[in-house]
């Protein structure tokens, strides 16, 4: 009773254009990234349908700035070579609006010069300067099928797929290996497009071959199954919804025809649940992929982890075996964003499996947390409900599930389990914690209010930060806490200290750190980011040592921020910023050289608290930072100046390797037990 139709009383799918919406979500993401906002600048676009369609049409009413300068489908083909946006786009409107229209029902005096509907009967098309032009081609005639291939390669910003069949694949493959007979007379290679961008609202348009031969020559394209996500999504909010109101029914809390006033109620917000998702589904390949070539060791790991379990077949999934990664890796090229969206969709199925089998969902805090899965009325009215559903544990599992993969990417889970053993549970309660404890999620929120507002890639090097942050404190909580994991508990123990702690920056760091802050929130404030919000990114590197920092302050009984002060300026004195820094710069080549320099990191960090925390317990008599490390500093003259001089020597050096580091951190020790 919850599917595109929306059953005898639901959702609509294409009254709601849903489907549509969703993939446009893809779409809009795509220009942000090449500083195009779509919904504010006319932009020109090739489709595969026609306006009775739900997916074209609902897709092809989604801007007012969309010139649709060409279009076919199994009757038509459409050429418009220099449209009005608005009155184009009235008339689309009133096409869609038919209960049955094609491209013969177009308005010919609407059409710009050159331009007309043909049949693709026809045994040939005359294509005038106009059309030449637009399709990028000197033919003054061609078949109907040449046309459309035109269009396909036609050097326009965005072609839409709404339609059925197979038009793209990639040059390596045959058309029998596609399986489409239908189209093989119209397709292309991925490598012959010539648009910017691919919105997906269709099936299968591509192979996904094809999409990575667009991807790998600099296209923005994800997959049909990110694109257009959002129909089944919908039908599984349905679902878990109209299970919710059978349960108040029963018991007699509400009639039939009070449910069906709710449901309709409803749409706008179920609509908005839905497409939020595919935003941050969109939002995390992007940020992944961003980042990819510094990351394919990683990802590499994580393929090799699912197939070695079962769990993937990477020849099935078009992943690149061992000898493409070392060559992207020579080439210093990552995964595609479709290779991405394959990860992401294993990421979060092997998630689910794992929460699925736990017993997080008892969790009584995160019964609060769950509440984001329903619409607010719900949430409202029926909280016993919503905690009696009976598909709690499947609904808890995948709200966790995207939550956690959409923020911090595909592997995550594997990568954190790999530094520190922890399982999924233990590492989700951890990540929820951490979200509360450093307030994340309005963090992330104000980033992403920033849409078309700053560049995507600032907003991407805000988020990697707040990523960054996430992927420390969370290991840390599994690293010194691993027993005791209750969220509330861990919330209670940590919250108050770094909000303190937060607030009061950048006053504890050392004269260095906030000079190198103070440069950083400039350069994000001169990009459009509003001062506070890159005040709060900006302190987010030093805050990944908030979580030790409490702990001192509570095992000293210090005030935090006398803590944080000694932490910061023993950093500075010690010249770890440079440490740091070097281990950052390390070079890695595969997985365990990344495990191996996060756990140099981890020493060095540790080796911090432990310092600072000593010299706290042995300069109790002091209240400033400075005196307490010059007191310290003065009683072990020795070792602070061994120390010294094997920074002093490595600095003189113009580089510095594994051996090298793991040597000086490893006599750090020494100055934790003087």
């Amino acid at each position: 009773d919850a599917f595109a139709s929306g059953g005898s009383v639901g959702y609509d799918h294409k009254r709601m254009a849903i489907t549509a919406r969703g993939a446009w979500e893809s779409v809009k993401r795509n220009f942000r990234e090449l500083g195009i906002d779509i919904q504010n600048r006319d932009f020109r676009v090739v489709g595969i349908g026609d306006m009775s369609g739900d997916v074209f049409g609902n897709g092809m009413l989604l801007s007012h700035h969309i010139r649709l300068v060409g279009a076919f489908n199994h009757m038509h083909i459409f050429l418009d070579p220099d449209p009005d946006a608005e009155a184009s786009f009235a008339e689309r409107s009133r096409l869609f609006a038919l209960s049955r229209s094609s491209w013969g029902d177009y308005d010919r005096k609407l059409i710009s010069s050159g331009g007309g509907v043909f049949s693709r009967s026809l045994k040939s098309i005359p294509l005038s300067a106009q059309a030449r032009t637009m399709l990028g081609v000197k033919q003054e005639h061609m078949t109907p099928n040449e046309v459309i291939t035109a269009l396909l390669k036609a050097p326009v910003d965005l072609l839409w797929n709404g339609g059925i069949g197979t038009y793209v694949k990639a040059e390596q493959e045959s058309h029998e290996a596609v399986g489409d007979k239908a189209n093989e007379g119209v397709r292309i290679n991925g490598n012959q497009l010539r648009c910017k961008v691919v919105g997906e609202g269709g099936n299968l348009g591509f192979t996904q071959l094809g999409r990575v031969e667009f991807a790998s020559r600099g296209g923005l394209i994800y997959t049909d199954a990110i694109d257009n996500s959002a129909g089944v999504d919908c039908s599984d909010h349905e679902v878990n919804i109209k299970i919710l109101l059978g349960q108040v029914l029963a018991s007699g809390e509400m009639t039939a025809k009070q449910r069906n006033r709710l449901l309709a109620q409803m749409t706008d917000e179920v609509a908005e649940l839905v497409l939020a998702h595919n935003y941050a589904q969109t939002q995390s390949i992007s940020l992944v992929a961003w980042k990819s070539a510094e990351k394919l060791y990683e990802h590499a790991r994580f393929i090799d982890h699912l197939e070695q379990r079962g769990k993937l077949n990477r020849k099935l999934e078009y992943l690149p075996d061992a000898k493409m990664i070392a060559e992207r890796q020579a080439n210093q090229r990552g995964l595609t964003k479709p290779e991405i969206a394959v990860l992401h969709a294993y990421s979060k199925m092997n998630y689910y499996d794992a929460l699925i089998d736990s017993d997080i969902s008892h969790d009584s805090y995160l019964r609060a947390e769950m509440a984001g899965y329903f619409p607010r009325v719900l949430v409202e009215r029926f909280p016993d409900e919503i905690s009696a559903h009976r598909l709690l544990r499947e609904i808890t599992a995948t709200y966790l599930t995207n939550r956690i993969v959409d923020h911090m990417g595909p592997g995550f889970g594997f990568r954190v389990r790999e530094e520190v053993g922890a399982n999924i549970d233990s590492l989700t309660r951890a990540f929820v914690s951490v979200c509360v404890i450093f307030d994340i999620d309005r963090i992330w929120s104000d980033i992403e209010g920033l849409d078309n507002m700053v560049s995507a890639s600032v907003q991407m090097e805000m988020m990697y930060a707040v990523t960054t942050l996430l992927r420390r404190t969370v290991t840390w909580l599994l690293r010194y806490r691993p027993n005791d994991l209750e969220i509330a508990t861990v919330i209670g123990h940590f919250r108050r200290g770094v909000a303190e702690l937060t607030e009061q920056m950048p006053k504890p760091l050392s004269a260095p750190d906030r000079l190198a802050l103070n440069r950083q929130v400039k350069t994000l404030t001169q990009s459009g980011v509003e001062q506070e919000l890159a005040r709060r990114v900006g302190v987010l590197l030093p805050l990944a040592s908030a979580l030790d920092l409490v702990e001192i302050a509570r095992d000293s009984g210090r005030e935090i921020l006398d803590v944080a002060a000694v932490y910061y300026q023993l950093g500075k004195e010690l010249d770890f910023h440079w440490l740091h820094a070097q281990i950052d710069k390390l070079h890695i080549h595969t997985h365990w050289h990344d495990l191996a320099r996060t756990r140099l990191r981890e020493m060095l960090d540790n080796h911090q608290r432990e310092i600072a925390a000593h010299v706290l317990r042995t300069t109790r008599s002091y209240k400033k930072a400075g005196k307490m490390i010059e007191q310290w500093r003065a009683a072990n003259q020795a070792a602070f100046q061994r120390h010294g001089e094997i920074l002093a020597e490595f600095k003189a050096r113009s580089s510095v390797d594994f051996a090298m580091l793991s040597m000086v951190v490893a006599g750090a020790e020494t100055l934790r037990t003087v």
